[in-house]
């Protein structure tokens, strides 16, 4: 039985800067029915306080920042249960290295334990070529998540999985992935919420993250179809969601 509910956001929630029909609707049930919800996210450049204000600047309001769990936030704490005051290379936003630097780790270009990448609008080569310095010389390879593209107005953009293929084809190392898919991240939302994994739906938009994480984690998943994921890419996967909506509008709890 579904008790509570972990929801992606991007291409989700919102698109870019705009708000996905359906979404305010979709928040406002979950609070006025008081059921347990996260958002969890694999962007990894903002902080739970600016994805708040973000949705509030959208029209969605009654959320704290304790309704949100970002691959930052994952991946902080994975590498600190991991090697507690490492010292680690970041490729990404003020989110990641906020993240890292609360859970006591130091930004470091000298002899680094971790090289830790997310996506990164000032990516540049010199960063290139310090990671693949790093990771050559022993440094442990990190990415927050590996989606290629992130939805936005009008298409898609570049996401953390172009910065992280590159640096993978030049070391020759594949990245250990923190975020969405691996259930990781999932089953740490679930603990958040008091819930076991099978008593929580995943909600989300990627049929490649979303919706194989929560089936690895022992979710019930369901797919929204505003986001990248389209009907008739179903059959290219080997699983299937639960359930499919058009978006979050349409999904009725007391129904599930």
């Amino acid at each position: 039985m579904i008790k509570s509910i972990i929801s992606d956001m991007d291409g989700v929630i919102y698109r870019g800067k705009q708000m996905i029909p359906g979404a305010d609707t979709f928040v406002q049930k979950l609070l006025s029915a008081n059921v347990p919800f996260l958002f969890l996210t694999n962007n990894a450049s903002q902080t739970p306080l600016d994805l708040k204000l973000k949705v509030e600047s959208l029209g969605i309001h009654g959320l704290t920042e304790d309704n949100f769990i970002t691959s930052s936030m994952a991946t902080a704490m994975f590498l600190r249960s991991q090697k507690e005051g490492a010292k680690v290379y970041v490729i990404g936003g003020g989110g990641l290295i906020n993240e890292l630097y609360n859970v006591g780790f130091s930004m470091s270009e000298s002899n680094p334990d971790y090289v830790v990448v997310a996506k990164s609008t000032t990516f540049n080569f010199e960063q290139l070529k310090k990671a693949v310095h790093f990771i050559d010389h022993g440094a442990k390879f990190i990415g927050t998540n590996p989606d290629m593209v992130d939805p936005v107005e009008g298409g898609y953009e570049p996401a953390a999985g172009t910065i992280l293929a590159a640096i993978s084809a030049a070391t020759g190392k594949k990245p250990y992935i923190v975020g969405k898919p691996n259930a990781l991240m999932m089953m740490i939302a679930c603990r958040k919420l008091g819930f076991h994994p099978e008593e929580c739906l995943m909600v989300g938009d990627r049929m490649d993250t979303d919706i194989v994480g929560g089936l690895e984690a022992g979710m019930k998943t369901a797919l929204v179809l505003s986001g990248v994921t389209k009907l008739d890419m179903l059959n290219e996967f080997p699983y299937r969601p639960d359930y499919v909506f058009n978006d979050v509008g349409e999904i009725e709890f007391a129904q599930l």
